[in-house]
């Protein structure tokens, strides 16, 4: 099942009507019956009062869960143009011609990291991968055999900061396919759904202007924490601006 924050467009213009028609329904449904008196009303209010109880929880759950991702996400970033920019300087300790070749590999290899973060199209996302995995390979070969080799503390710097520099792809791609579980946002539009339909049972009247303003409050909100969690397609995105930085020095350099 696709995951709702990658089409958090598409969430808004379905949530909003869906949300709203609850409300509507559950006006239409008390014009009908009449409103409830003595134990019905207070039990009524007691239920409506549990149940919106709910969704600022689990809003403000949600919205936990795609912050946390989303600063996980620049963290990585982050770490990623540390690990290059370490290891750009590292190859230095490498023979002169082995040194020139590993840093032009690099420069290749956060060119590609570079357009990974922007990347919204799937066919080029994939392209932008396979590129990655066989510079990561080149990159891996180029220091393998010195580290055979020459079995030495300054050589295991080299090795060791070209491991930081694969596994620091690792992280990041694991923290954008991190997000907030399908089933998390199946129960907060059920629960969403729920909370509507009881605002319209307790509405005196179908006002279409008072039956809009809690759904689309809440659309928003929901909207604001898909976009958040959707890491390509969003408005609010991690830009590589430490890999960018890294890019401009090491062309000034």
């Amino acid at each position: 099942m696709s995951n709702p924050s990658a089409h958090h467009f598409l969430l808004l213009w379905l949530a909003l009507p869906a949300f709203w028609a609850s409300a509507w329904l559950g006006a239409f449904y008390r014009e009908k019956r009449g409103n409830l008196k003595g134990d019905n009303l207070e039990d009524f209010r007691f239920i409506v009062g549990a149940t919106l109880t709910l969704i600022p929880i689990f809003v403000a759950f949600t919205f936990s869960m795609a912050v946390s991702r989303y600063d996980q996400r620049k963290n990585f970033e982050e770490q990623e143009a540390n690990a290059i920019g370490t290891e750009y300087v590292r190859a230095g300790l490498l023979p002169a011609a082995d040194a020139v070749k590993v840093r032009a590999l690099l420069s290749r290899y956060l060119a590609q990291r570079i357009l990974f973060y922007k990347a919204s199209d799937e066919q080029q996302l994939q392209q932008i991968n396979d590129q990655t995995g066989r510079l990561q390979n080149e990159l891996w070969s180029a220091v393998a055999p010195h580290a055979v080799a020459q079995q030495n503390p300054v050589m295991a710097l080299v090795v060791a900061g070209m491991n930081d520099v694969l596994n620091s792809q690792g992280f990041t791609q694991a923290a954008f396919w991190n997000r907030i579980p399908v089933a998390a946002w199946m129960l907060i539009i059920i629960i969403s759904i729920f909370c509507n339909l009881l605002i319209g049972l307790g509405m005196h009247s179908r006002n279409p202007f008072l039956l809009l303003i809690f759904p689309v409050i809440l659309t928003i909100s929901l909207f604001f924490i898909a976009d958040i969690d959707s890491p390509r397609r969003g408005v609010i995105q991690v830009l590589p601006q430490n890999l960018q930085s890294l890019a401009e020095s090491l062309r000034g350099q």
